[in-house]
């Protein structure tokens, strides 16, 4: 029988996750100890043993989860039923606002991914191009003409350049919120959307 787990098991295991990925994103994986974990979250080294079997768990565990809470948002949107256009702004600006709550685990996602094994690091990239296809799929529902010219998925990729990086660069106590933030990158893409022209070249044979 699988023995179970005290109550706040949870929460301090999410507690661990949180701590870690600021470190992770503020210093970097390879310079980021298992003691500076420990001290960041206020438990023992031991404990954090209890949680996870090493830092590399540890770095999976926070891309995991950030990258499958973002496939989730995509399921709630589409779960709405909404026209084409507002689908896609919906899922938009849902991932710009969720970046705001998540940028630790984002940039951790973005940039220390590398350092995991190559396996679990394929596993990751797998749900991350799930996330870009649904949104490519969004795309095509409102210009179904940029599937033929295989825009689309170009088009997406300049869209997720637009709201992955805004961690570098926006800052919290900011003139600009990430809801104006949200409802400006969804305003951008439509805006320049609609001047594309499906009839143009789109690769190099």
């Amino acid at each position: 029988m699988a023995r179970k787990r005290a109550p706040g098991f949870e929460a301090q295991r999410e507690d661990i996750l949180a701590a870690a990925a600021r470190l992770f994103a503020d210093q970097g994986f390879s310079a980021t100890s298992m003691n500076q974990v420990a001290e960041a979250c206020g438990v023992a080294k031991p404990t954090l043993y209890h949680y996870f079997q090493d830092k590399q768990e540890l770095l999976a565990q926070i891309c995991d989860s950030h990258v499958h809470a973002l496939l989730a948002l995509v399921g709630e949107v589409k779960a709405q039923q909404l026209p084409p256009d507002a689908q896609l702004r919906a899922m938009i600006e849902r991932f710009t606002r969720a970046y705001a709550d998540a940028q630790a685990q984002h940039r951790v996602l973005t940039s220390e991914i590398k350092f995991l094994a190559d396996a679990e690091r394929e596993r990751l990239l797998d749900v991350e191009r799930r996330v870009v296809g649904e949104f490519a799929a969004a795309l095509c529902l409102v210009r179904p003409e940029l599937r033929d010219a295989r825009l689309h998925k170009p088009l997406t990729m300049l869209l997720f350049g637009m709201i992955n990086w805004t961690f570098t660069w926006l800052r919290p106590d900011g003139e600009l919120s990430h809801e104006a933030l949200a409802a400006l990158v969804s305003d951008l893409f439509f805006g320049g959307l609609g001047a594309v022209h499906a009839s143009r070249p789109a690769l190099v044979q």
